[in-house]
């Protein structure tokens, strides 16, 4: 079984060089990977059939413990992985959340996970810009059929991305974010590698990125814009609706219809209210609760007024948290984070707050972004509950615990499981009380409003791409139902058009955690532990949710 796993991620590493260097193997560092080119599709179609060939060798029953969870956990992934080259994912290869032009930009700056350390770091960047720039006449080539087919991106969608391509180009290569690593050559560079690399490297962005910038850049705004869609519905597109009801159960890993996930989010969002209704009687506020959003959205001693102070108050938070965590957590791993301000040039189109993941080698530590863009919608009262879910005991937490566990299969220790992933951050942010903080009311209902937010995305993602939604309805109900502010209101509901489905899993995981530890308190009563449950869920990796409660349910008849 293990040979079969670990062959099976040494070739999704071979076809996604991105990966293989954000997790710290190096072995593909010259590849950008082509991603959206039809012969990478069959590569990786044919990559996941063969491993279910192969997995058919096995037989589940002889197995047990965390060999029974490797198996259970790769069967399932591989067969919604299968299930999805049935829709042409490849002729939408970029919006303003997650596309690889501004990935990579992020990557060749420096500050991302490409490494600079060596003569031969630079070497492999100088081949990656040449791979971006057959990326990105592919992603044209793709959108091109498209148009033909009408599978086309929402107007509003290509809108937001033309501005973070356009924000790259430069006519002269040093003042170009490429230009970054020349300008801090690591100690030990021989005179003659930094001279010739300075040549290299500005021939080849000025000949080769620049141009592929502009390309891309050009036949977004000239040519697809004219041809995108006024609807925002995936299911408005051919074969749309079979296209959402997979990527449903694709982020939930759960068999849950679209219709299902509207009707849970609409209770809970009833819930939520009922709490938030009582924090807001109880701060004497005698209007209705969206008064009382709005009262909080114009309140000036909620915001600051420095992009330096904002992530200062996160640092604040961190020292708190970080002191509390062996009230909840057994395990502490090894790897780090920093706090750093999200890059100007994706600020705009950016949530709040996001994580990206360190290296497994500790070379490169994780990453808590903050957004320093627009404070007005950045309250403080919601910042110790975007910390839990980001950084500590949230994403920072999980993932580094998953990647330290070297005694799993690789696909355990670097999977993404959407719903577990984002599931175990929503449910890290209801663990505050018990980590010292949401001490006011005004901290406890940022907490509701975070929790609030990720309801209200299970009716709004659903509404949007099910039950035709407009954007204006989709903002309204945000509106009516959070005090986030406007500018995350915008940007959210462009994720969700954006992003269909990824937004559900939220919700869905984390109530399913919350399940899960209700039903072992229950049946263990006063043997239960919230550490050993706690170690339990986080260290057998990211896991399908319906993997996880298998697991979860063996652990609690032990």
């Amino acid at each position: 079984l293990i040979e079969i796993t670990e062959r099976y991620y040494d070739r999704y590493l071979e076809l996604n060089p991105f990966s293989a260097t954000a997790q710290g193997d190096h072995r593909f560092d010259a590849r950008f990977g082509d991603y959206v080119s039809l012969a990478w599709m069959a590569d990786s179609l044919a990559m996941e059939q063969d491993a279910l060939e192969k997995l058919q060798t096995i037989k589940p029953k002889r197995l047990g413990g965390e060999d029974l969870v490797t198996y259970d956990a790769f069967k399932y992934g591989r067969e919604i992985e299968v299930e999805g080259y049935r829709f042409p994912s490849e002729l939408l290869p970029l919006h303003q959340f997650s596309n690889l032009a501004s990935y990579f930009a992020v990557a060749g700056s420096g500050q991302g996970i490409h490494p600079f350390r060596t003569a031969q770091d630079y070497d492999n960047f100088l081949s990656r810009m040449d791979g971006f720039a057959a990326w990105a006449d592919q992603s044209i080539a793709n959108m091109k059929i498209g148009v033909a087919k009408g599978i086309v991106q929402p107007r509003v969608v290509v809108e937001r991305t033309i501005p973070q391509l356009a924000a790259q180009i430069v006519d002269d290569p040093k003042q170009s974010i490429f230009w970054r690593p020349i300008l801090n050559f690591p100690a030990g560079l021989s005179v003659a590698d930094r001279q010739r690399l300075m040549k290299a490297y500005e021939e080849k962005i000025g000949t080769v990125v620049m141009p592929a910038y502009r390309r891309l850049h050009d036949y977004l705004e000239t040519e697809y814009l004219p041809s995108a869609r006024a609807s925002i519905g995936l299911s408005e597109l051919p074969n749309g609706a079979s296209w959402y009801a997979y990527l449903v159960r694709y982020h939930t890993s759960t068999s849950m219809t679209p219709a299902q996930v509207h009707e849970l989010g609409l209770s809970e969002v009833a819930r939520i209210r009922t709490e938030m209704e009582r924090i807001k009687g109880q701060l004497g506020h005698a209007g209705d609760l969206r008064s009382f959003f709005d009262a909080l959205r114009a309140d000036p001693r909620f915001y600051y007024k420095e992009p330096a102070e904002l992530v200062a108050g996160y640092g604040a938070i961190r020292q708190r948290v970080t002191s509390a965590l062996p009230l909840l957590f057994a395990v502490k791993p090894k790897g780090t984070f920093e706090i750093r301000p999200v890059e100007a040039f994706r600020a705009p189109s950016e949530a709040a707050a996001s994580y990206v993941d360190g290296s497994a080698d500790g070379m490169r530590p994780g990453v808590f972004y903050v957004n320093t863009h627009d404070l007005a919608a950045r309250p403080k009262y919601s910042m110790e509950a975007l910390y839990l879910h980001e950084a500590e005991p949230g994403h920072h937490l999980q993932g580094a615990i998953a990647q330290e566990a070297t005694g799993l299969p690789r696909f355990r220790r670097f999977a993404w499981d959407t719903a577990y992933g984002e599931g175990w951050a929503l449910y890290a942010e209801s663990l505050g009380h018990d980590l010292g903080l949401y001490t006011d009311p005004y901290s406890a209902f940022g907490a509701l409003s975070s929790e609030m937010w990720r309801a209200v995305r299970l009716v709004v993602d659903t509404g949007i791409h099910s039950k035709g939604w407009t954007r204006e309805q989709a903002i309204d109900y945000f509106r009516a139902n959070t005090a986030v502010g406007e500018t995350d209101i915008a940007v959210e509901v462009d994720r969700y058009i954006a992003m269909p489905g990824q937004a559900l899993a939220y919700k869905v995981g984390q109530l399913e955690i919350l399940r899960l530890r209700q039903r072992a308190q229950q049946q263990l009563e006063p043997r239960f532990d919230i550490r050993a449950f706690h170690s339990q869920v986080l260290e057998s990796g990211s896991l399908p949710l319906e993997v996880l409660e298998a697991k979860i349910d063996r652990w609690i008849g032990k």
